[in-house]
């Protein structure tokens, strides 16, 4: 080979060095991006763009409702953002959501809006609803690896128990009920952490717990327990008492299914229990029978008196039981119904402290069918087949621990399609994650070229 030659093979080969330089760097910017599109979602979701909030000012609740635009146009543009970043690689995962169910709820949620006694707010928290929705079922496809989800999530919820910590050491009177609150005096050294209430951060710890001892599994000997530890002790000094009770008893549930091989035997164990809540909850108010029933236990499963507000909730059902009365727009302003004598406070109730019975109130029984054949039934299916697969069998207990919280937490609080709940983000999370999951294998990390 002559000199010119061997420049020119020089040369070339120091050119297509640089060309794949340059398209590694540019995988690893695009990587990089989508992790911190997946961590700024999180973060969105558990210390929202208004944390800490102050429940002793009488204007509380006009300074959030002022600032929802901002709240709206952030979570549209990161969803677009999210639908961006996966569109182009994991095209066959977004299709595998395109179902004939799937596409039924969704139909039906508009149908339900174009027919709301309130059609503009129905249609405006839809909206709201649908951006944080894509965003808690896109999640599981942003990080490029399972490791990347791992270090994402985690990350996140290290930051935020950093976040509420701070809080409670540094500022309590934002961080912990105080006699002082407009509403719910009664709370007074309750924690709270940044977020509005303890009913909102009792559940989250759980969630937490449930985060910690997933990366623990998978050989986060360090992250996995201080998460774990971490958000066990808030939980704690949330003074959440179901939060608390479901805690372990839904792990325990949830390992229990994760040993069950018969698909049918995991339904009788998720379910039966399930079913038997309710019962013993909204159905007391339903059947003289089981009221009486209920009477004879050792527990209040009213809930210091929840059963005016199912009454109230069960005659609103009553009322309209096919269309109902339109999406997240029957409890803004109830005090004009009537309800039972003596129990004229439930008109005053936020919600009906039973996430199936408001779906029934706000989108009808076909809506609530809809959603529990597709949040409630799908997702046991979806885990049997990640199950049977063998498909990242730790993230899949993960997912399944959430979802089974998410279920047995809704017979007490409501929470399903509630727009940016951070308790439905991560329920409709772990639901994705489970689809996800029965369809497709993790990626897992590459050792480097050396």
């Amino acid at each position: 080979m002559d000199r010119s030659a061997a420049d020119m093979t020089d040369v070339e080969a120091r050119s297509f060095g640089h060309v794949l330089r340059d398209g590694l760097a540019g995988v690893n910017a695009m990587r990089a991006a989508r992790c911190l599109v997946a961590v700024a979602a999180l973060l969105l979701i558990l210390v929202t763009l208004e944390p800490f909030p102050d429940l002793r000012s009488e204007n509380f609740v006009t300074v959030v409702g002022g600032r929802m635009a901002l709240t709206y146009i952030v979570y549209g543009l990161l969803a677009i953002v999210a639908v961006l970043c996966v569109a182009a690689t994991d095209a066959p995962a977004l299709k595998s959501l395109v179902t004939p169910l799937h596409l039924c709820l969704v139909g039906w949620l508009l149908l339900n809006v174009a027919f709301s006694e309130s059609r503009g707010v129905s249609l405006q928290r839809f909206v709201l609803a649908a951006s944080v929705t894509s965003l808690a079922v896109l999640l599981p496809l942003l990080p490029p690896t399972q490791r990347g989800f791992n270090l994402c999530l985690g990350g996140a919820a290290l930051a935020l128990l950093a976040l509420c910590y701070l809080g409670v050491f540094l500022a309590p009177q934002y961080s912990i009920h105080t006699a002082l609150d407009i509403t719910e005096p009664q709370l007074a050294g309750d924690w709270r952490g940044s977020f509005g209430h303890k009913n909102v951060a009792s559940p989250v710890m759980t969630i937490l717990v449930y985060v910690g001892i997933y990366l623990s599994a998978v050989g986060s000997f360090v992250m996995g327990p201080a998460i774990a530890a971490l958000a066990g002790i808030f939980l704690i000094f949330t003074g959440g008492k179901t939060s608390s009770v479901l805690c372990l008893a839904v792990y325990a549930l949830a390992s229990l299914v994760y040993v069950t091989r018969s698909l049918w035997l995991k339904r009788i164990v998720c379910f039966v229990p399930l079913i038997l809540m309710n019962l013993l909850t909204v159905g007391s108010v339903m059947s003289p029978a089981l009221g009486s029933m209920t009477r004879l236990l050792p527990l209040d499963p009213t809930f210091t008196g929840r059963s005016a507000i199912w009454e109230f909730a069960l005659a609103a059902v009553a009322e309209k039981p096919i269309i109902g009365h339109g999406y997240a727009a029957f409890w803004d302003d109830v005090s004009a119904r009537q309800t039972a004598q003596g129990a004229e406070w439930a008109t005053t109730a936020a919600h009906s402290h039973n996430s199936y019975l408001d779906l029934a109130v706000t989108i009808g029984l076909p809506g609530l069918l809809l959603v529990i054949l597709v949040f409630v039934l799908a997702p046991l299916g979806n885990f049997h087949s990640a199950q049977a697969h063998n498909r990242s069998s730790a993230l899949a207990k993960l997912f399944l621990t959430i979802w089974l919280f998410g279920l047995y937490y809704g017979a007490t609080e409501t929470f399903l399609l509630d727009r940016q709940n951070p308790i439905w983000f991560m329920f409709a999370l772990a639901v994705a994650g489970l689809h996800f999951l029965a369809r497709f294998q993790c990626v897992e990390p590459t050792e480097p070229a050396r």
